[in-house]
């Protein structure tokens, strides 16, 4: 009897031991638990208020200074492409095939893209058609290839949230141009600038496209003082 209660003994004990180790695994592991959530609480919090910092900084700046030099960005002149297409609203949904790439005038959508924003991405971007109309009063788009690498688009958008030169007056949308959309672009040139200019004396309009092989807030501002705001068919919409 002796051994036998011995041995229930140890048994009891065994299990008391595991138990006691489980408790304490247990216990651990929640506490892992509860400080993973907490890290995890803490970045969301947190994500969103070091964008808006990171954004108000960047208001600050001039688009001058994102991307490499004009010097360094391999643009081409600007071309005047014959404009045509103003009040030519066409229904929604209906795929226009625009003799140039990225459009610079031309019929379009009655419907622009928000004046409010500034930056799309693949996900986001209204169609071309929208975008436009944006041109007619005014806007300056800087389309880039969808295929940019993540680095380059951000510094992109950057420069849509930079401060722009006056003669903008903010009209300005950085959007992506996807090989579908159009007539394949120059080789090695991953962005382009368009606008929409006003009718000469002559009643001829023209729009005006800029392509370059490297993202530039130099080149950008240089396009936009070359074509304001106010150098538009309808400058006064939008």
């Amino acid at each position: 009897m002796g051994k036998a209660s011995s041995q229930k003994q140890s048994r009891r004990e065994m299990i008391e031991k595991m138990q006691r180790d489980q408790a304490r695994q247990d216990k651990r592991r929640t506490m892992l638990i509860v400080i993973a959530s907490i890290v995890v609480g803490l970045a969301i919090i947190a994500y969103p208020a070091i964008r808006l910092i990171q954004d108000s900084r960047t208001k600050n700046q001039a688009v001058t200074d994102f991307g490499v030099a004009a010097s360094a960005a391999s643009c081409d002149a600007p071309t005047n492409d014959e404009g045509g297409g103003t009040q030519d609203h066409r229904p929604d949904g209906e795929k226009i095939a625009y003799p140039v790439s990225p459009p610079s005038s031309g019929p379009h959508y009655a419907v622009w893209a928000p004046f409010g924003k500034k930056f799309y991405t693949v996900d986001d971007r209204p169609p071309v058609e929208n975008l436009v109309h944006n041109l007619e009063h005014g806007y300056t788009l800087m389309w880039y290839r969808d295929t940019l690498p993540k680095d380059q688009i951000d510094e992109i958008e950057k420069i849509s949230k930079a401060k722009l030169p006056d003669g903008s007056m903010g009209k300005f949308i950085a959007a992506p141009f996807k090989e579908s959309d159009g007539k394949p672009w120059p080789d090695g040139k991953t962005v382009a600038f368009s606008h929409w200019s006003a009718p000469q004396s002559d009643n001829k309009s023209f729009g005006h496209r800029q392509f370059c092989g490297s993202v530039s807030g130099e080149s950008l501002q240089q396009f936009l003082d070359k074509y304001p705001a106010s150098d538009a068919q309808e400058p006064n919409g939008g």
